[in-house]
């Protein structure tokens, strides 16, 4: 009996080394071991109350239909306010195409610009499904090597050095996954300029916004309505399991992008897109405020923590919940040694390996997503494992 065979592009995406970690913490938990959390990207929040109880009232009152392929209307003045109130920005509900969670955002990004044989340049570290997203297009992603001295900014300066006939475009994220690095404007500005000057478009992903503890917190689309910017209810808002994100596009996109979304995914869930209307309320907002600023107290408390035991972080941690560390003063298999203090000190964390290529195995990614006595206990377990 002939073999049956996956398609060749199943080849082409890794998994996520996280998982091994991450399946082998859960093992340890079960034979009830404390396992600190520090890998997933998903604080010990849920969303606000009141926006939990919109969902519940959305389902109560039969709400469960399809919606327009992009989105609830009353969603998308809503962000189309957010962006006004927030950022002063204005962008028209017509050029916001809600998506099931950032991922079909960038899905749909890459189905909508890229074509199969291009490639897109991204900082070397970046989230790793944006590689996957592309080939599913049939394109491919141009890592470029970023320094840690210089904030892990891809250096504008040689865009041209990377840029050729086959380059449709290039994709940053501000604040940053894994670093928790933040973008000036001015830096996005110039990269607006030198990629328009190519030809090319530019995504800014700002999933992470509204997490921002130094540095400005502003929008991509201040800069040009033609710059595409992807978002999501996940990180801000707490509303990591409700699926639930959106596209910005230029006007001429919309149609384009209206299609795709129709063929892609039909609509996102309807609940949820209720249930983020009331989002966008002053007392939603209170309590988002309350929880960045936790999160605030607990990078603090991580940065001074590894400065004392001996992993000082060279590159700025100034938004999301993530600080990218480099390891190689105890390790040059950073894979390994986030297993073996898995083993020994029940403390979970990403290896740098997921993200990226140049150095990967230097580097390890610590979520802030729990207590700060648990980043506690969890510094105190690491400098143990590291004496031993």
């Amino acid at each position: 009996m002939e073999k049956h065979k996956l398609a060749t592009r199943v080849e082409q995406i890794s998994p996520f080394q996280v998982m091994e970690v991450l399946a082998r913490a859960k093992q340890l938990q079960s034979q009830g071991e404390d396992v600190i959390h520090l890998e997933v990207g998903e604080p010990d929040f849920v969303a606000v109350e009141a926006v939990a109880n919109a969902g519940v009232e959305a389902i109560q009152q039969g709400k469960t239909g399809y919606t327009s392929a992009t989105g609830l209307p009353e969603l998308k003045r809503a962000i189309s306010d957010y962006y006004l109130s927030r950022y002063q920005v204005t962008v028209s509900p017509e050029r916001i195409i809600v998506t099931p969670g950032a991922s079909g955002a960038l899905l749909l990004m890459a189905s909508l610009m890229v074509n199969a044989g291009e490639e897109v340049v991204m900082p070397d570290p970046c989230y790793p499904c944006n590689r996957h997203f592309l080939i599913q297009a049939g394109a491919t992603a141009k890592l470029v090597e970023t320094k840690p001295e210089e904030g892990f900014e891809l250096d504008l300066n040689t865009l041209s050095d990377h840029w050729d006939k086959n380059t449709s475009g290039l994709w940053l994220a501000s604040p940053s996954n894994p670093t928790g690095a933040v973008l000036s404007k001015s830096y996005i500005s110039q990269a607006w300029e030198k990629v328009s000057e190519f030809g090319g478009h530019l995504l800014v992903d700002e999933i992470y916004q509204g997490l921002v503890y130094e540095g400005d917190d502003f929008s991509a689309l201040s800069i040009s309505d033609d710059i595409f910017v992807v978002n999501s209810f996940s990180k801000y808002f707490a509303m990591t399991g409700w699926r639930l994100g959106w596209l910005v596009v230029p006007e001429w996109a919309i149609e384009g992008a209206t299609k795709l979304a129709q063929n892609l995914f039909i609509a996102a869930s309807s609940v949820a897109q209720y249930a983020a209307v009331r989002a966008f309320s002053p007392d939603v907002f209170a309590e988002c405020e309350v929880r960045r600023q936790t999160l605030n107290a607990r990078r603090l408390v991580l940065l001074e923590g590894l400065e004392v035991i001996g992993l000082p972080v060279v590159a700025p941690a100034h938004g999301a919940f993530y600080i990218y560390v480099d390891v190689s003063s105890v390790t040059q298999d950073a894979m390994t040694w986030c297993l073996e203090l898995l083993e020994q000190e029940k403390v979970a964390l990403t290896p740098g390996a997921d993200f990226g290529v140049k150095d990967a195995h230097k580097y390890v990614r610590f979520a802030y997503t729990c207590d700060e006595q648990r980043l506690q206990k969890a510094l105190e377990r690491i400098a143990r494992f590291m004496a031993s």
